[in-house]
Parts: C-alpha cells; structure tokens; sequence
C-alpha cells in the first residue's frame, strides 16, 4: 500500500510539472532571458548606431552612472514623485475606503463611482489632464481663478515650479481608488462583533479606529503601500504623455531616462545600466518590504 501510495504522489508530481512547465518557459521567456540580456549589455558600450564596434567595457558604465548628474536629477524626481504620490493615495484611499464600507443603502453606486478613475487607461487619464491643466481654457485655472486663489492663468505643466506636482496630482486622481480598493478588503475581514464590543464598553468612534481598525488592517496597509510603491518608482506612461520630462528635466524620472537612453539615443549599454539601477532599488524596496511584515508577524 505504501509503495502504491508513493506511485501515485510521483504520477500526480510528474502531471504537475507538466502542467506548470508552460507557465515556467513563458517566464523564462519574457522576463528572466531580457533581464540576463539588460544585466550583460550594462558591462559593453554597444550603440545601434554602431553596432559591430559593441565590445566589453566592465564597470565603466556604472562609474559613468554614478557621475551623471543627469541621473541624479531623475532618481530625486522619481523619489520625490513616489514618496508624496503614495502619501496622498495612502491618506485619501483609507478615507474613501473607510466611506466605501458604510452601511449605506446606495453604497454599491458610490463604490462604482470611485473605481472609474482607476478603470480608465493612463494614456487617457493623461491626455485628460493635459486638457485640465490648459493654458488658456484649462478648468485648472479656471476653478483656481473663480475661487480667487490665482489672479492670472498658469501653464502648469510649462513651469519647472509646478509640473512635477501637476503630474503627481493626475497620479492621485488615478490611483487613489486602487488603494482604497485593497483597504477596502482589509476592512470588511474586521468581525463586526468587535465594535459591538467596543461600543457596548463606551469606546468612542474614534477610539475604535485607533483601536480596532487601524491595527487590523496595518497588514492590508503595507500591501497596498508595497504595490504603489513599487508601481510609482516606475512610473512611465503618465510622465512620457503629459511632459516628456520637460519643461528641462524637471519632471524627467528615472525610466524616461533609460527609455530616452535606449531608443532615443540608442545607447544600450549605457540604456541597460540605468535599466539595471531601476531593478536594483526596487529589489531593495521589497527587500525591505518583506523584512518589515517578517518583523511584525514574529512580534505578533
């Protein structure tokens, strides 16, 4: 019966790597091939304008990465960009999400209406608030004008000033929903008995949330700050459609860079290791990501 059983498991074992092994090729095809190809092209200078003179160059690129101001400048960008975007869609996603989980009789209508900023494609939401942030007949400056909180109209995206943060106000617009989407999830796991409970002992509604809420769904809360995070840093559609990484390079992050690098420039050497850099701060914010839950699940 043993030996029978042991059969069976390798029987099901063998059909299990067979079914798996599609999925396993395709990865290997379109992620971990490119990535090996992005991580060997960063060690040569290989230009497609030139490209028989493609030779092996070590470190160079990468001492050339940490002298260029110009990388600098879209790492601070991209940084800035992820951290402020993702503070605001953290603050105003648990608001929406706190709203979303009311017990209201139209509550289904609201919770559509909420996730149609994140259902529209980001090329379009671009395109829109390039329309929004209008010069001349912008509601932007329209709005901001009526309310008397500008006295003449602004080219948002025009002034080195403000484009950075005209664009991070489209990503939260955009983005907000999907994260109050993942709190929302967190937040309907709460037993319900345990505000019967914490209303019955006189814990007010704040104290509950403190309380109660809060520390419930502070797993939910890393999740989703993970995906944003991560999301964000390498932001590219949004940025490309709205500025280019203009006005200058004030709104340049770091993956218009490499694209620019890439296919503008068509420096592939050069190109992959700024690929390469993206790759390596976002592996260091998982790291630190899985570090930190790994934390709290053994103090808990």
């Amino acid at each position: 019966m043993k030996t029978q059983m042991t059969y069976l498991e390798k029987r099901k074992a063998v059909w299990g790597y067979i079914f798996v092994a599609p999925a396993i090729l395709l990865i290997l095809l379109v992620a971990i091939y490119p990535l090996f190809q992005t991580v060997k092209l960063s060690f040569y200078e290989y230009s497609l304008l030139a490209p028989q003179d493609q030779q092996f160059i070590g470190m160079e690129n990468y001492k050339k990465l940490i002298h260029d101001a110009r990388f600098w400048n879209s790492l601070a960008n991209t940084m800035i960009f992820t951290v402020v975007s993702v503070f605001f869609e953290l603050v105003l996603g648990l608001l929406l999400a706190l709203v979303m989980n009311l017990p209201l009789r139209m509550i289904g209508i609201v919770r559509a209406a909420a996730l149609v900023p994140w259902a529209i494609p980001t090329v379009v939401s671009a395109t829109m608030w390039l329309w929004l942030y209008n010069d001349q007949w912008g509601f932007v400056n329209i709005l901001l004008g009526k309310l008397g909180m500008i006295d003449q109209y602004h080219a948002w995206l025009s002034e080195p000033a403000s484009a950075l943060a005209a664009v991070i106000v489209s990503d939260v617009w955009k983005t907000t929903p999907f994260m109050a989407l993942l709190i929302l999830a967190g937040l309907q796991m709460i037993p319900k008995d345990m505000y019967e409970s914490a209303s019955v002992d006189g814990a007010t509604r704040l104290r509950q949330f403190f309380s109660i809420t809060l520390p419930m769904i502070k797993s939910t809360i890393l999740v989703a700050v993970l995906f944003r995070t991560l999301d964000s840093f390498r932001v590219f559609d949004l940025v490309y459609v709205m500025t280019m990484g203009g006005p200058g390079n004030a709104t340049e992050v770091t993956s218009l860079y490499a694209y620019k690098t890439l296919f503008k420039d068509l420096d592939f050497g050069y190109g992959s290791t700024l690929a390469v850099s993206i790759l390596v701060v976002i592996a260091a914010i998982s790291a630190i990501y899985i570090w930190t839950l790994s934390e709290k699940e053994e103090r808990a």
